[in-house]
């Protein structure tokens, strides 16, 4: 039997027909879907004829291998008869989860004249004049692309750009739901950084914002870097930058949970991919008192770690000023937090007795993280995880969203380190001091206050950098 939890990404829904005469075929059939630890959802009549009665039950599974034993389960009955399974994932992506719809009316002679021709000639005239007026009298003031090569997809790696797309679908709905931004996945058929940076910036000209996504180490930092420096318009990569806001943001409510502050913990930080850069540059850029590094090699800055990459050597500059050696295990010595964004099962639960006391833990690998994070909680004051079905979700979805809506409405040119703070330290705040909680110090993503609070920050501190320096903004 499946050991993962029942749960919606694993739903189906079985068609059933029923002998009309058994009375206890229901009950047993829902008997059976428990017994095979299913978790039924909903139960609907779909049509009673004089022998059979057809009936659909959705049920969550924890994984396909589950829905499968589920299944087997309720056709062994007799006097029921499985018709039909449907993966309920599947048929909501049928077809993709994104259409276009037109904001304005095309029902008459006067609305097309307006809104086609003649009647848009004269706004594209008004746009070569002002090139800048793009933003305010075409989608690009309140349009994303989301980029990828789909080379580092989440818990899937190196799949391309084609099976990378329902991810970026997925995503441009998030950016819909909860910011009202209107994104759409541009999947690159192509993992070379030049023809990326180009086919961006071809295509620049009808967004307000490029988010990037999905695109492996280190190649995403030269990407992104590049973007920043030709485009006019905030270039993100979600991957690096919305994680390390979320942790950020986790971080401060943890250390206020166990009374400590950031400019007096040791923290260890697992992967130097991506995501664990990011995650140090804030932290270091916050004052945090010590930061130890490890990766495949060992803690990075220690006298026996290579250091092959520029990454490794800004670190060994700012980081592990006692020149430690060892492992992930050795990095947890006398530590204050473990962070951890890189691969499963690094750490056993006992691992955590080295560090100091009232540790936090965020195991942040998804789906299976560094340490087992249920028995985490026996050593830990605060455990985080990338999981739906856990306490404190670290999910970039808390962040990006309002991060793009700040920016687009101060019509920024860049997402700066201090909009990134600002980010964290706004998202932190959502959570009250009568609502901290150690299972409670990131708030829900369909928290409303989120966004509104996030985007304020990020515009407030857009403005702020604006004015110190007019570059920092696109004309007005």
């Amino acid at each position: 039997m499946s050991a993962a939890f029942p749960n919606a990404s694993y739903s189906i829904t079985l068609r059933l027909r029923l002998n009309a005469d058994d009375q206890s075929a229901i009950g047993r059939t829902t008997t059976a879907i428990g017994a095979a630890n299913g978790a039924v959802t909903a139960l609907d009549f779909v049509e009673t004829q004089r022998d059979v009665v057809v009936i659909d039950v959705t049920v969550n599974a924890g994984d396909a291998h589950h829905a499968e034993q589920i299944t087997e389960a309720v056709n062994g009955l007799d006097g029921v008869e499985v018709h039909r399974v449907s993966d309920r994932t599947f048929l909501l992506h049928l077809r993709g989860k994104l259409e276009v719809r037109s904001k304005v009316p095309l029902a008459t002679r006067d609305d097309l004249s307006m809104a086609y021709t003649p009647g848009v000639a004269r706004v594209c005239r008004a746009i070569v004049d002002k090139p800048d007026d793009a933003r305010r009298l075409t989608i690009k003031g309140n349009t994303v692309a989301i980029v990828t090569d789909g080379s580092a997809v989440l818990g899937l790696g190196d799949i391309g750009p084609a099976a990378a797309l329902p991810v970026m679908e997925g995503k441009a709905a998030l950016f819909k739901r909860f910011a009202d931004i209107d994104a759409w996945p541009v999947c690159l058929d192509t993992k070379d950084p030049d023809e990326i940076v180009r086919a961006v910036e071809m295509i620049a000209p009808v967004y307000g914002g490029i988010n990037l996504e999905d695109i492996s180490a280190p190649r995403c930092f030269e990407i992104e870097d590049r973007l920043r420096e030709s485009l006019d318009i905030p270039v993100f990569h979600d991957d690096q930058h919305g994680t390390a806001i979320v942790v950020m943001a986790a971080l401060i409510n943890a250390l206020r949970v166990v009374d400590k502050p950031l400019e007096d913990v040791t923290v260890a930080l697992s992967g130097a991919g991506a995501a664990g850069m990011a995650i140090a540059r804030l932290l270091l850029r916050e004052g945090v008192g010590n930061l130890l590094v490890s990766d495949l090699d060992g803690i990075i800055g220690g006298r026996t770690h290579p250091c092959v990459h520029d990454s490794h050597q800004w670190l060994r500059e700012r980081s592990n000023p006692e020149r430690r050696d060892g492992t992930l295990r050795d990095a947890l010595d006398g530590a204050d937090v473990m962070i951890g964004v890189s691969a499963p099962h690094l750490i056993e639960p006992e691992d955590l007795t080295r560090m100091a006391k009232d540790p936090i833990v965020f195991a942040l690998a998804n789906p299976d993280p560094e340490v087992d994070t249920h028995a985490a909680r026996k050593f830990a004051a605060v455990v985080a995880t990338g999981r739906s079905d856990q306490p404190n979700q670290i999910n970039n979805v808390l962040a990006f969203p309002g991060i793009f809506r700040g920016a687009l409405d101060a019509r920024a040119r860049y997402i700066t380190e201090d909009m990134k703070v600002a980010a964290a330290r706004a998202l932190a705040a959502v959570i009250t001091d009568d609502e901290l909680h150690p299972s409670y110090i990131i708030p829900s993503v369909f928290n409303e206050r989120i966004v509104p609070v996030v985007a304020d920050a990020v515009r407030q501190q857009a403005e702020a950098d604006a004015s110190r320096d007019p570059d920092l903004t696109a004309a007005s």
